[in-house]
């Protein structure tokens, strides 16, 4: 270290972050738990990372688009069926997924087993999504689409209201 250096005070590089198993905010949604490993306070708001379990049939949001961030999934266990316009991909363990701005998406797990995978979010924002969303279902009454879409909004996303629903039970 040189002595400009010693003078000038401690370095304030950013700080590392780790989260261990266990730790991170849990945010509920029906039958997925999503675990938030970082919300964006340590990236900048640059990134945010999310393991989500998808529990055995859960159905997944309808298809939607963001508009100002990319999506990653990474599958670390089961398969997820991603809903892309008007195709289906299962994507199995140790497949990547990425989501640019402006793709309707969708995704569920059709399977008799649970699901795990690993979401980016560039930049953060979408990660407050969730926390509204949770508060939504834990209110006083069931939200309303309108409420649900309310939300969305206020984080660049909308729904593909231009494609039809998706069976996610129809095979590829």
């Amino acid at each position: 270290m040189t002595e400009e250096t010693r003078a000038s005070g401690p370095r304030t590089d950013p700080a590392v972050s780790v989260v261990g198993p266990g730790d991170g905010e849990t945010i509920v949604l029906g039958t997925t738990r999503m675990r938030v490993l970082e919300d964006g306070s340590h990236t900048g708001h640059r990134l945010a990372i999310a393991e989500s379990v998808l529990a055995p049939h859960t159905p997944g949001p309808p298809q939607h688009r963001h508009s100002e961030h990319d999506e990653g999934f990474y599958i670390l266990s089961g398969t997820v069926r991603f809903t892309v316009g008007h195709e289906n991909h299962d994507a199995a363990a140790g497949t990547l997924v990425m989501v640019p701005p402006g793709t309707p998406h969708t995704f569920a797990n059709v399977s008799d087993q649970s699901a795990v995978m690993l979401s980016t979010f560039t930049p953060d924002l979408y990660v407050q999504y969730f926390r509204d969303l949770q508060a939504l279902l834990t209110g006083d009454r069931p939200p309303t689409p309108q409420a649900t879409i309310d939300t969305m909004s206020h984080y660049a996303t909308e729904p593909a209201t231009d494609l039809a629903p998706v069976a996610h039970e129809r095979e590829s």
